[in-house]
């Protein structure tokens, strides 16, 4: 089956999300990417809401700017309510993850089996794990 995956994060988390998707490509994945998709001048919503209606899957960052981010709640929340991505919503807590408050993730996230990117993100093991999910859940 062909899985197209939706990574949300927060801009301040580009440079993770990059090698996120570099990653995810070098395992075979098919990847939405919003630097790659949306362009100046593009209705940002509407691009968004494109990319979401053609991935399967989702990997969300979750730091403390995600956590701030309406567009990346919003994301979060069309994901859980669409059926296209039952069981393909990965969260990905993300280095000094007792930095940010609890209760500001969402609680059907926290229902949901993380994966965690410690301090060194540079580690294959975080990222791995995320491929095996995907492909999993493929």
């Amino acid at each position: 089956m062909h899985m197209k995956v939706f990574i949300n994060y927060a801009p301040k988390d580009e440079d993770l999300a990059t090698e996120l998707v570099a990653r995810l490509e070098a395992a075979g994945l098919d990847v939405w990417f919003k630097k790659r998709e949306i362009f100046p001048g593009d209705n940002w919503a509407e691009k968004t809401s494109e990319g979401l209606k053609e991935s399967d899957a989702m990997v969300v960052l979750l730091t403390p700017s995600s956590l701030e981010s309406e567009a990346v709640q919003n994301n979060i929340s069309y994901a859980l309510g669409d059926k296209s991505f039952s069981q393909r919503v990965i969260p990905v807590l993300v280095r000094d993850v007792e930095k940010f408050a609890s209760d500001r993730i969402p609680w059907v996230l926290k229902l949901l089996q993380p994966v965690s990117l410690g301090k060194d993100s540079a580690t294959n093991a975080g990222f791995n794990q995320i491929v095996q999910a995907l492909k999993n859940a493929a």
